[in-house]
């Protein structure tokens, strides 16, 4: 990352940038906007996921203390939508439809770009959000039994999950052509990556500190096995992808997003509430 520690007005841009384009946080502040802005404006990725995981934890241990587990889930998945704008789920659809229309690599493109959704994309996201419901739920039955740590386990999900774009950008070449969010991330290297997964580790562990009942400490472990799973998991799937579409888009990255999230909160079922 040139310029070292300098260009401060560019390193706050960058925060706020992330956090404008990847939730629907008010931040009544304009950012400047540049190729140099662009590409440390990954390094705060994980920031703009602590602010969707804030929401999502809270809105989880209000609904675990006054609501039936039922509505509870439906609120903790309706405030998780509400907080991207959709935004990760349209790319998840998007990139279901250019998949499911077994169409030449050219032509999956183009179905990306189409703000049109297809049947494929629909189902798709019907499922996603399904699952998010089934698996919150889950976690809302363990929390009435009295595991504790959930409600801030769940908050650090969305920005595990966005720790990962970065190493996407970085790792593999971009497919979207010169137009788009994407071609000016391009420059995006593995020390961007890098700082944005200390990032991430930072704003984990303060969401622990915040959220966790007792010691949050005793789910370090279990953060560091969710980076690791939401790590492997993704390169497999950014190399598979990468492969079918000649690169990664924009609608990719937040594909990833949504995957990785419903990855780790069925992870976190398999461990029964322990």
């Amino acid at each position: 990352m040139r310029g070292g520690l300098g260009g401060f007005g560019d390193w706050v841009s960058a925060a706020i940038a992330a956090v404008q384009l990847m939730t629907r946080v008010p931040v009544p502040v304009a950012a400047r906007w540049n190729e140099r802005v662009a590409r440390r404006s990954v390094v705060f990725y994980p920031l703009a996921g602590a602010f969707v995981g804030l929401l999502v934890g809270y809105a989880y241990w209000i609904g675990a203390a006054w609501l039936p587990v039922p509505a509870a889930a439906a609120i903790v998945v309706a405030a998780w939508a509400a907080a991207t704008g959709g935004l990760h789920l349209d790319g998840w659809m998007d990139v279901a439809d250019a998949l499911g229309s077994h169409r030449s690599r050219e032509k999956m493109l183009e179905i990306m770009k189409d703000p049109r959704v297809g049947s494929m994309g629909v189902a798709a996201g019907v499922l996603l959000l399904l699952g998010k419901f089934a698996f919150v739920w889950s976690l809302l039955e363990f929390t009435a039994a009295g595991s504790l740590n959930l409600a801030a386990a769940v908050a650090v999900v969305p920005i595990v999950a966005r720790m990962f774009v970065p190493w996407a950008i970085a790792g593999w070449p971009y497919a979207g052509g010169d137009a788009g969010m994407g071609a000016a991330l391009r420059g995006t290297g593995r020390r961007h990556a890098a700082a944005s997964a200390a990032v991430g580790a930072a704003c984990a562990f303060g969401l622990l500190a915040l959220l966790g009942s007792g010691d949050p400490a005793m789910l370090l472990p279990i953060l560091l096995w969710g980076a690791a799973l939401a790590a492997a998991a993704g390169a497999l799937v950014a190399a598979r992808l990468s492969r079918r579409f000649g690169g990664l888009t924009g609608d990719v990255y937040g594909a990833l997003v949504e995957g990785l999230e419903l990855l780790l909160l069925l992870a976190l079922v398999a461990l029964g509430g322990r």
